[in-house]
């Protein structure tokens, strides 16, 4: 298995420049052999990925245009290069049922204006020296953050560049799997709005709400900066402290949900959560409190987590009536609306609780798909 460790780096003014370089000339190269390939395609000729290399990287080193290219390492320009042919790849596997899930739309050409800036390097184009920097052809020995030690040696690195001016080097190693310890415990999880998350064991996590708790700080950011001249430094700081506010509302998010995730894979031999429509969510006017709550990534990190550590994860379909089926008895009450958290089931008398009634409901119909009810009991206990 193959897992990124992502790690913050520190480099120095004359090295930020040349990361600057690099990712100018990475997007060039990988803007011309996006733009090679199309207009190969519509004129009916053929081009092998080592004919658009020689192309975009080894022919345009010697034009005028594109002698700047040689400033850089030619593993960056490379990589890029094999970007370009996997993203033009992925969106005609995609077209033609060959690449599993949602379908992929066609690649877009890089803008130097993007929020995110990155390249891409191979082992002949960086190495971890003995004074613990990551050293980076042309580029040089970078100061890194070790938060933890890599499990191996990493086959590429990937420098990255974000919105609010940080750096970060992204490691891909192979790590081996280690399945945790058996336990007894299964898991149904409902999520929500007003709680982040509610078990079938009866726990409950809370919504930590990171965005609406920092929209003041937002809202003031975001008001500085409309009250700068456009193209002057005093904009471009303002934008800047637009993007670490940003940044700190999303590195919270993920750094809690991280910590959600590990905790219940650690805990529970079976995870079952219901597949719900984020994307479509997200259109309504509970927008905003869906993106923040990122039940998306939530999700993801679940079914990682569970793979790695020997767990099982099980996606509920997302029609299933999970707040409207009474637990003890199975009868289906009819649709509620938001406001009711509590109800009486009319046939058995039972008081549910909304969100504990719909973990228990996820948790009987996952065991039931888990299991295929062969003999066994998989409805919870009344």
């Amino acid at each position: 298995m193959q897992l990124r460790y992502q790690y913050r780096v520190y480099p120095t003014p004359g090295q930020q420049d040349m990361l600057a370089r690099s990712f100018g000339c990475a997007r060039v190269v990988f803007n011309d052999a996006l733009r090679a390939r199309q207009d190969a395609y519509a004129a009916g000729v053929t081009f092998s990925d080592t004919d658009v290399q020689k192309r975009v990287v080894t022919g345009a080193k010697k034009t005028l245009e594109r002698v700047w290219l040689s400033e850089v390492a030619s593993v960056v320009l490379v990589q890029a290069c094999q970007d370009a042919r996997r993203a033009y790849r992925n969106w005609f596997d995609s077209m033609s049922g060959k690449r599993k899930g949602r379908k992929v739309g066609a690649p877009r050409y890089k803008s130097r204006k993007d929020n995110r800036q990155a390249i891409r390097l191979t082992r002949n184009g960086f190495g971890i020296r003995g004074n613990r920097k990551l050293y980076v052809a042309k580029v040089g020995e970078l100061k890194v953050a070790w938060s933890r030690d890599l499990p191996s040696v990493p086959s590429s690195v990937t420098i990255i560049e974000d919105s609010a001016g940080r750096y970060f080097a992204s490691f891909v190693v192979a790590v081996d799997q280690a399945p945790l310890p058996d336990v007894d415990a299964e898991v149904g999880i409902d999520l929500g709005l007003t709680t982040f998350a509610v078990l079938s064991d009866g726990r409950v996590v809370e919504s930590p709400r990171f965005l609406r708790r920092a929209e003041r700080t937002l809202r003031k950011a975001q008001q500085t900066l409309s009250r700068k001249e456009k193209g002057s430094r005093n904009r471009a700081k303002a934008r800047w402290k637009v993007a670490r506010a940003h940044a700190r509302v999303a590195d919270s998010r993920r750094n809690f949900v991280h910590q959600q995730s590990t905790v219940i894979i650690r805990d529970s031999q079976a995870v079952y959560v219901e597949d719900l429509a984020v994307s479509g969510l997200a259109r309504t006017r509970l927008a905003k409190s869906v993106h923040d709550a990122g039940w998306g990534m939530f999700t993801r990190m679940l079914e990682e987590k569970a793979a790695r550590y020997g767990r099982t994860f099980v996606k509920i379909d997302r029609w299933l009536p999970s707040s409207q089926t009474c637990s003890a008895c199975g009868v289906v009450d009819g649709p509620k609306p938001l406001s009711i958290r509590e109800w009486t089931c009319a046939a058995c008398g039972a008081v549910h609780d909304r969100d504990l009634n719909a973990a228990k409901n996820i948790l009987a119909a996952g065991r039931a798909e888990r299991l295929n009810a062969c003999g066994g009991t998989v409805s919870p206990a009344a």
